[in-house]
């Protein structure tokens, strides 16, 4: 049963991690069930108000953004073709779970080289890099971001307790040019993202101050 066959194709959201040196794809992580609200707030890097009161119009880089959602995941459909899904019926959600983890980790590799280096007396211990995620929420939204928060919530569990429904909380902070340098790759993809929103901007109807009860400003 394939459902209306003119039902619309629904797009999912997701991270895609690349290598900030060659911008290869690593790992593709898709949220199986795209959250119903996306939450946005912009914090303004304006210069502060006592200190230089006859500038309060200049701003001092791109505003901070923080983006919040809710994902669900759900392995009930998968496991009704087990012979197609041999991964999901012996760990159910945990490859995907563990996928989303792996963001806020360094990895076991990382972590034995700064051992090896504390070891060795080293005065400056490496710090672990991440590779550098994309969240992905349409062709119009590709935005290089660090996880900063990340909640899961298991709910439903097979007989072996693995997993196999849960709801996943996100915070992403938005990598501007600010926080990368312009020379960074994910500084491209951050410009790309802005002038997308100064584009989309120009397509908006705007409006008459007389639907604002006003003829003409003072």
């Amino acid at each position: 049963m394939t459902g209306f066959p003119r039902s619309p194709k629904l797009t999912r959201a997701g991270l895609v991690l690349i290598s900030p040196e060659s911008g290869n794809v690593e790992r593709i992580i898709t949220l199986q069930y795209a959250s119903e609200t996306l939450s946005r707030s912009l914090e303004v890097q304006g210069i502060a108000d006592e200190p230089d009161r006859s500038q309060p119009l200049r701003l001092t880089g791109p505003a901070v953004e923080t983006i919040t959602l809710e994902a669900e995941m759900d392995a009930t459909d998968q496991l009704e073709f087990p012979d197609q899904n041999p991964d999901t019926v012996e760990s159910g959600i945990f490859p995907a779970l563990s996928a989303l983890e792996t963001l806020i980790h360094p990895t076991s590799a990382q972590l034995e080289r700064q051992n090896a280096q504390a070891t060795a007396g080293s005065f400056e211990i490496t710090p672990a890099e991440t590779p550098l995620a994309l969240f992905v929420w349409s062709a119009k939204r590709i935005v290089p971001v660090r996880v900063t928060s990340l909640s899961i919530t298991e709910e439903y569990f097979d007989a072996t307790l693995n997993p196999i429904r849960a709801k996943v909380s996100l915070s992403l902070r938005v990598l501007s040019v600010d926080d990368l340098g312009f020379r960074h790759r994910g500084s491209g993809l951050y410009m790309a993202y802005l002038q997308s929103k100064e584009n989309l901007a120009t397509k908006s109807l705007g409006g008459a101050l007389s639907a604002l009860g006003v003829g003409a400003l003072p």
